[in-house]
């Protein structure tokens, strides 16, 4: 059914209609789901760390279904919930960029509006985070507060509940407790090989695994409800985390650490039918993503699949063939850009930086309240890193490989073995077939949004006659992965009228560092681009090819022009300052009378969402100007 229509069919629904489904759902199963913050699947007994105390979710497990390749299609909240909620990807619906407030398209609904046309009763409590400025999370629940509860249903109505368990989030490292209130001795902790061993280090890894056995209970505490209820027998249960994390290098990292999540399943024997594996307490070995957490919830429920939806039910009567790959994007994190791309079959990751001229570590003012990560960049500045410790703090290759079974830290990168070349070839196909598929909104700088979406949505923009899909992955395939020496193809990208092909153009030839000396003339002509995106990367092509005095002017002509340009454009300018450390006299005192006019929008939680202010108040702290 085309989701025009079905959704059309869901307006009509009328109070006979409705007390018709209710009747129809009369023998459908409860659905509760349990969502932890940040934590990766590791940080579990039940998932082989036999240093965690998770007894709760190890005995859910027990009389469950693990799985063991399941996954976060983005490695942060909000565009992680967006997939979550809609059935497709947040890259495909133009909210992949964390804490942004770009509309969601009106093709696309959400499992719960869904569910609730099907007769559930669906209650969230009470984290929504769904990265969208259309999305009303009064509109689309039952009931959706502190205090929601399924016990609030109405008689004889099946219930979808969430509880959402804050007490792992990454906010909970920020404050050291003191060590001996630890209940983990930091001694004992392995570290991951990535990481300096520090003080700091171990005391959060300590004080995350005393926060995972909290959140354990609390799981404890609400499967004890369900069981006094009487509702555990006709209950399906979900536990799932919503991105890796905590320690730095997992939450907002397409790597492991930052994308396997757990996912125990709860099925009570009643609907043994959609057991996925022969009887409880085996693990199930297929790749799911979040993308297919609301398909697989119709799946249950009986209820059809909207056509849009990009996922795979993977339980139910709509249940498909288990997929080959899971798809993982990053884009910008809080006040800090960077783009990459990730596949994951059974054995390997495949991992593509659209930007590798950032660090992987850029400085995220949100990420360094942790003291773990501040250490490890003294050790880094102080010489203690090893090779694989320091690479975290240098710029990174466009490709990355890893053999799982054999390299579970990911710090081989294989991409460059012959051996495994057909390897990296098949995965590189298949992310860019991928990002066809969902026409991978990435492949337009945030900047342009604007300019493109207008009154509509990115994932709109995308599917219309006006976009040059096949141009935009052509553009840039060829910044990233073409031929080293092909200045000329950046040249012509630079003069298309599309903003997005000349933003390749520009990315490709700064990735082409002396290579594209050439080009010197068309990046400065570059420099007076509409697009903010096309000047900052000409500039700092510029800057260095030694061309400083002409990239400054560009990016102080950026932060200065408050008529056509605005925070978005001046974040992506100030972090490409930041990049190149570029602190002319000029530039320094243009971001220092800008911050002395904005640093009151710096308190609070409110800081983590002006990302110009934060991005000025860094640079300068960086600069020795201000403390």
């Amino acid at each position: 059914m085309k989701t025009a229509n079905y959704l059309a069919l869901l307006s009509v629904f009328t109070p006979a209609t409705q007390v018709r489904a209710q009747q129809m759902t009369s023998n459908k199963p409860n659905i509760l789901w349990i969502v932890s913050e940040d934590n990766s699947a590791g940080y579990l007994h039940c998932y082989g760390n036999h240093y965690a105390t998770t007894p709760n979710i190890d005995n859910l497990a027990g009389k469950g279904f693990l799985y063991n390749r399941a996954y976060a299609n983005s490695p942060v909240c909000s565009p992680a919930r967006n997939s979550i909620l809609t059935g497709a990807y947040a890259a495909s619906n133009g909210n992949e960029q964390m804490r942004s407030n770009y509309s969601t398209s009106d093709r696309i609904g959400t499992y719960a509006g869904y569910l609730r046309q099907a007769g559930y009763y669906c209650t969230n409590n009470s984290k929504t985070d769904y990265n969208s400025g259309s999305i009303d999370p009064n509109k689309i629940w039952d009931e959706s507060s502190n205090k929601a509860t399924y016990k609030n249903r109405p008689a004889g109505k099946p219930f979808f509940a969430v509880f959402n368990l804050m007490t792992t989030h990454e906010s909970s490292i920020h404050n050291p407790v003191p060590a001996e209130k630890l209940r983990h001795d930091p001694a004992k902790i392995t570290l991951a090989p990535y990481h300096p061993d520090t003080k700091e280090m171990r005391h959060d890894y300590a004080q995350y695994y005393d926060n995972m056995e909290d959140m354990d209970a609390q799981v404890g505490k609400l499967l004890k409800e369900l069981e006094e209820s009487g509702l555990a027998e006709s209950t399906i249960v979900f536990y799932y985390g919503d991105n890796g994390g905590v320690i730095a290098r997992s939450k907002r990292y397409v790597y492991e650490s930052g994308t396997r999540i757990p996912l125990v399943i709860y099925i009570p024997e009643k609907f043994k039918d959609l057991y996925p594996a022969e009887r409880p307490g085996q693990q199930v070995s297929r790749i799911v993503s979040f993308v297919d957490l609301a398909p697989t919830l119709l799946s249950i429920v009986g209820a059809p699949i909207p056509e849009y939806m990009q996922g795979h039910a993977f339980l139910g009567a709509k249940k498909t063939g288990d997929p080959e790959y899971a798809f993982m994007t990053r884009g910008r994190m809080d006040e800090r850009y960077d783009m990459s791309r990730a596949v994951r079959d059974r054995k390997y990751r495949y991992i593509r930086n659209y930007m590798p001229f950032r660090i992987y570590g850029q400085h995220l003012d949100y990420l360094f309240n942790a003291p773990s990560a501040r250490s490890w960049e003294t050790a880094y500045k102080e010489g203690k890193c090893n090779a694989m410790q320091s690479a975290f703090w240098q710029t990174k290759p466009v490709e990355e490989l890893y053999d799982m079974e054999n390299d579970p830290w990911e710090v081989h990168n294989l991409a460059g073995d012959p051996a495994l070349h057909e390897v990296l070839v098949r995965m590189r196909k298949a992310l860019t077939h991928w990002m066809i598929d969902i026409k991978d909104v990435g492949l337009i700088p945030e900047t342009d949004y604007d300019r493109f979406a207008g009154g509509q949505s990115m994932y709109d923009y995308m599917r219309s006659d006006s976009c040059p899909l096949q141009l935009l992955i052509q553009a840039s395939g060829w910044a990233v992965l073409g031929n080293p020496d092909d200045v000329g193809s950046g040249v012509k990208f630079l003069h298309n009228s599309h903003s997005a092909i000349r933003y390749w153009g520009a990315t490709g030839l700064l990735i082409r560092k002396e290579s594209a000396r050439s080009a010197i003339p068309e990046l400065t002509s570059a420099g007076e681009d509409p697009s903010s995106a096309v000047a900052t990367l000409a500039a700092e092509a510029l800057w260095g090819l030694g061309e400083t005095k002409p990239a400054a002017a560009i990016y102080n002509r950026i932060l200065l022009d408050t008529v056509s340009f605005d925070m978005t454009d001046r974040n992506f300018a100030l972090n490409s300052i930041d990049a190149i450390d570029c602190n002319s006299m000029e530039i320094k005192d243009t971001i220092r009378q800008f911050y002395l006019k904005h640093k009151s929008s710096l308190t609070g939680f409110a800081r983590y969402n002006a990302y110009d202010a934060l991005m000025s108040e860094w640079l300068l702290k960086k600069w020795n100007v201000i403390e």
